[in-house]
């Protein structure tokens, strides 16, 4: 058996005073020179992203890395560059939007027990499936994947590429191959958005598979297309539009409805009511993106209202600033979600 790696060495801070203003200079040494071109990201775009975002200088040399700034945002950017690397270490990946995902989590004071002393992620902000793992990028999806692992029944509430309904799966995925439930059952209302059904063309199934493909997307994902294909076929995996739900008791099963802000109060109650042993449910959507007739008659917005308080089941709620698609899209939701401008 191989020696287990060893953790990044933060070294003494060495203190500069700087125009009256105290500033440190930490050095941090890895032992492995080969991880620090995926570390430090192509042209040091990387390094350039967390001085940016801390206001700290950073210089590397051979396999150390000295920072210099204030106290504070030196030794962030320290636990920073040391989670990543220990990313690495154990077979990930590291780009831009960790960066800024690891910076936002350090810098929340709530997730102080996330990252241990030596710079590993905690096993909490991760989700492992057969193809990858997927780890927390911002501080409510630290939160959500805790809520994921723990409550019975989670709403996901927030914006388009928060990762509520990509995290969901990968939960889900994880407890189908772990054995800790039988079957997924993935499910999205087919409410027209402009669209007519009955224009499209094939049968039933036909006609609602584009509704349901970001789902299918996502299994994809983290699972070999030969895994998905089986499983489907055997009913281990199941996609369905939310009508189908109608009378079923769902057991041993984890169960999502995504786009759940297009539900009507009623579906919204037959849905949560199909919940049954041994069981668990992501109910994800953008309060915001309601595209039902009567905005206000969303059963979304109405069951986090009316369960609110109850235990064993918790609601998330994302911003805007959590967005982990490109970064446009975050000042795109922004946009559409402020007041409305003079032409």
């Amino acid at each position: 058996m191989g020696k287990k790696p060893r953790p990044a060495t933060p070294r003494p801070a060495a203190r500069i005073p700087v125009a009256g203003n105290e500033r440190v200079r930490v050095e941090v040494e890895f032992d492995k020179p080969q991880l620090l071109v995926p570390l430090f990201g192509q042209y040091d775009q990387n390094l350039i992203a967390l001085e940016g975002q801390l206001g700290v200088y950073i210089s590397a040399r051979g396999n150390r890395v000295q920072i210099e700034g204030e106290a504070d945002a030196a030794a962030r950017a320290r636990d920073v560059l040391a989670s990543l690397y220990q990313r690495l270490v154990h077979g990930g990946s590291v780009d831009a939007g960790d960066v800024l995902g690891a910076v936002a989590i350090a810098a929340d004071p709530s997730l102080d027990g996330l990252t241990a002393a030596d710079g590993g992620q905690s096993t909490t902000a991760a989700i492992r499936t057969r193809r990858k793992t997927i780890v927390a990028r911002s501080p409510t999806q630290v939160r959500y994947i805790e809520a994921l692992a723990h409550d019975s029944i989670i709403f996901a509430l927030g914006p388009a590429g928060t990762g509520k309904t990509y995290l969901a799966v990968a939960q889900a995925v994880s407890q189908l191959i772990s054995g800790s439930v039988d079957r997924l059952v993935l499910s999205r209302p087919a409410v027209e958005a402009g669209e007519r059904l009955g224009f499209l063309p094939g049968d039933m199934k036909d006609k609602v598979d584009p509704y349901l493909r970001p789902l299918y997307d996502a299994l994809y994902d983290m699972l070999p297309a030969e895994q998905v294909e089986r499983r489907l076929a055997s009913g281990e995996i199941e996609i369905a539009p939310l009508a189908f739900m109608r009378g079923r008791t769902l057991a041993s099963a984890f169960i999502i409805l995504d786009e759940a802000q297009n539900t009507t109060p009623l579906q919204m109650k037959m849905f949560l009511t199909r919940f049954g042993e041994k069981s668990r449910m992501v109910v994800c959507g953008d309060p915001n993106q309601v595209d039902l007739p009567g905005p206000n008659s969303s059963g979304l917005i109405d069951a986090v209202r009316r369960l609110d308080g109850i235990p064993g089941i918790s609601a998330l709620r994302f911003s805007s600033r959590e967005v982990v698609r490109h970064p446009l899209v975050g000042h795109i939701v922004d946009a559409y979600e402020g007041p409305p401008q003079d032409a």
